[in-house]
């Protein structure tokens, strides 16, 4: 069993935490994923994780290999994107994470189309509406909704994504037509939030006669998958703000219709992060620009 092999293993257990998520992740057995971790501190002379039969966690030591690690792993991921460069024969693995709603309606029916292209290649898509972290995920990179927070990342603009208020025919026959932000809140209409934990508060900021404008609505409902806010407007719970490429079809068959249309929501930005070391790669600057292209012709 390789070093590097050993190295890589031990990178994905300290990003991830667990001994099984790393083995499912490099799809090894949670006995080689173990095996390799004790080969490498047995090299090493040292322990690297503190163990417990419920938790994991780095030790001191293992804090400091881990920087030298990724650097390694860094090292060897630029000499074989400079071979690639060369040969163009893209291989090897692209860790890719999106919110739900754009992940299942606009990455995924994709991916096909550019494994096609690179059989080499495997996509490993996570999809979540939480907000990721690329360095301590492991990402190469991340699709997203809004603006990031974190300003060392680099940013791929795609499109500003047209969003709209709406709720169920048999909603508004219940609670009354709401004309704007104003009478969502006054008229105390139930609104679908998105919200992660962690959020403390939430806000909707609706383009009013004034300019943008943040109206805290009240709700009783919240989610942080996207879909299942979808799913409580359908079913008449309440008023959802959505992208309108999520839901296009439940407008087209009036199941969804817009409401508060004096004061529409502002458009969002969809774009791909990424660090610049990942952008230098190959094959993940042919897949961002694979999905972009096809993004922006679908929005």
């Amino acid at each position: 069993m390789s070093y590097f092999d050993n190295i890589r293993t031990f990178v994905r257990v300290y990003e991830l935490g667990s001994m099984s998520a790393a083995g499912r992740d490099l799809r090894i057995s949670p006995a080689v994923t173990s095996s390799r971790i004790s080969q490498l501190e047995e090299r090493l002379g040292v322990r690297l994780f503190q163990r417990t039969t419920r938790s994991l966690s780095p030790t001191e030591q293992g804090k400091s290999f881990y920087r030298g690690a990724t650097e390694i792993l860094e090292a060897v991921e630029s000499a074989e994107a400079q071979i690639v460069n060369i040969t163009e024969n893209l291989k090897g693995s692209l860790y890719v994470a999106a919110p739900l709603g754009v992940g299942r309606r606009l990455i995924a029916p994709q991916v096909p189309g550019f494994l096609k292209n690179y059989p080499e290649v495997s996509v490993r898509l996570r999809l979540s509406d939480r907000k990721v972290d690329l360095t301590t995920e492991g990402l190469d990179l991340a699709f997203f909704l809004g603006q990031p927070e974190d300003s060392n990342l680099r940013i791929r603009k795609i499109a500003d994504v047209e969003r709209v208020l709406c709720a169920s025919p048999d909603y508004i026959a219940r609670r009354g037509m709401p004309d704007s932000g104003s009478a969502l809140v006054a008229e105390g209409h139930e609104c679908l939030s998105l919200r992660f934990p962690g959020a403390t508060e939430f806000q909707w900021r609706l383009t009013t006669p004034d300019g943008p404008k943040r109206f805290r609505v009240p709700g009783r409902y919240e989610s942080d998958d996207g879909d299942v806010l979808t799913d409580w407007a359908l079913a008449g719970h309440g008023v959802a703000m959505k992208p309108v490429f999520e839901i296009a079809e439940h407008l087209r068959t009036g199941a969804l219709v817009p409401v508060a249309e004096k004061t529409p929501p502002e458009p969002i930005q969809m774009a791909c992060l990424f660090t610049h070391r990942r952008r230098q790669d190959p094959k993940t600057r042919l897949f961002m620009e694979f999905m972009v292209d096809r993004i922006a012709a679908t929005i």
